[in-house]
């Protein structure tokens, strides 16, 4: 019968690692954002699935939940 040994490792209280936001996420829902604009501006009728596209996209690739910072 094999004996297992196990070695604790207590967690570390320290400092922890400072959050900063990523430019490429903000620019991303920017970039989407100004699309659905064109999209609109330009026939809303003709580009209503299109919109409805990118709308689906930000909606379930970029939750409210979702952060940046992760």
């Amino acid at each position: 019968m094999a004996k297992v040994f196990t070695i604790p490792v207590p967690p570390k209280f320290g400092k922890r690692r400072e959050r900063t936001s990523d430019p490429r996420y903000v620019d991303g829902q920017r970039v989407l954002v100004e699309a659905m604009k064109y999209l609109a501006q330009a026939d809303p009728v003709a580009n209503r699935s299109a919109i409805e596209l990118i709308s689906e996209h930000v909606r379930t690739r970029f939750r409210m939940s979702d952060s940046p910072l992760a």
